[in-house]
């Protein structure tokens, strides 16, 4: 075995190990990690050896580190899965100890531009409902979105209604079932809005999730946008293969 994948195998096991610490209780959140040299004393390792093991542990967001302070175990993020529709975003919360609230910043009804009509394959100039939402994880900002519906299909859409989940209003109000999603992910830097909206400094990396649903008779019913924290949330794709 070389040296290289030696080092590997030991970062790896220092980080697998200190995940259990942190997932048992041992290390709580907002607890300051021991410092690097008593981690070298613990497992043995070269201060290189600790260090990948830390820095693979801030950018899987289970510790920050704070200049001058030290290194501390942070807020876990919050998983969502990518792989199917089972279970909306409060059931997925509360599964993992997260209270849920979702807040409608405002609802209003717009004229389609050029671009909102080919998204949603309406007429320019048709009127839409603009939607624009926050979700939040134990009061804390975790995703802004905008979703646009046509509103001849949704016409009676009021703010209370849409502080739950949407997708399943429109199957119980407009008896409008969604059929399948198409799910767009990138990494983009907060503008001022989504700053502002989710807590964040400016231009800090976020996730981008751009959607396209469809009922399941083929008709387009939403496109929204959503930016999600990007240091409180994660998500799970699961594929299956036969």
């Amino acid at each position: 075995m070389s040296r290289k994948t030696v080092e590997k195998s030991l970062h790896s096991y220092v980080k697998d190990e200190l995940i259990k610490d942190i997932q048992n209780g041992t290390y709580p959140i907002k607890s300051q990690l021991p410092t690097e040299a008593n981690l070298c004393d613990r497992f043995g390792v070269s201060r290189t050896t600790i260090r990948n093991a830390l820095q693979q542990l801030v950018t899987e967001g289970y510790i920050e580190r704070i200049q001058g302070k030290g290194t501390f175990v942070a807020n876990q993020r919050v998983r969502q899965t990518l792989s199917s529709t089972e279970g909306n975003y409060s059931e997925q919360l509360q599964l993992q100890g997260k209270k849920p609230k979702i807040k409608v910043i405002d609802l209003s009804v717009v004229p389609s531009d050029s671009f909102l009509a080919s998204v949603l394959n309406i007429e320019e100039n048709e009127p839409v409902n603009k939607l624009e939402r926050v979700r939040f994880a134990n009061e804390e900002p975790l995703q802004y979105e905008i979703a646009y519906l046509p509103w001849r299909l949704t016409n009676s859409l009021n703010k209370e209604g849409c502080e739950t989940s949407l997708y399943m209003l429109l199957k119980e109000q407009f008896q409008l079932s969604i059929g399948r999603t198409e799910e767009h992910l990138h990494i983009i830097l907060a503008n001022e809005t989504v700053a502002e909206k989710l807590n964040l400094p400016l231009h800090a990396p976020c996730i981008q999730i751009k959607t396209h649903a469809y009922l399941k008779d083929g008709t387009k019913i939403e496109y929204s946008v959503a930016y999600f924290h990007g240091e409180k949330a994660s998500f799970t794709i699961e594929r299956n293969y036969q």
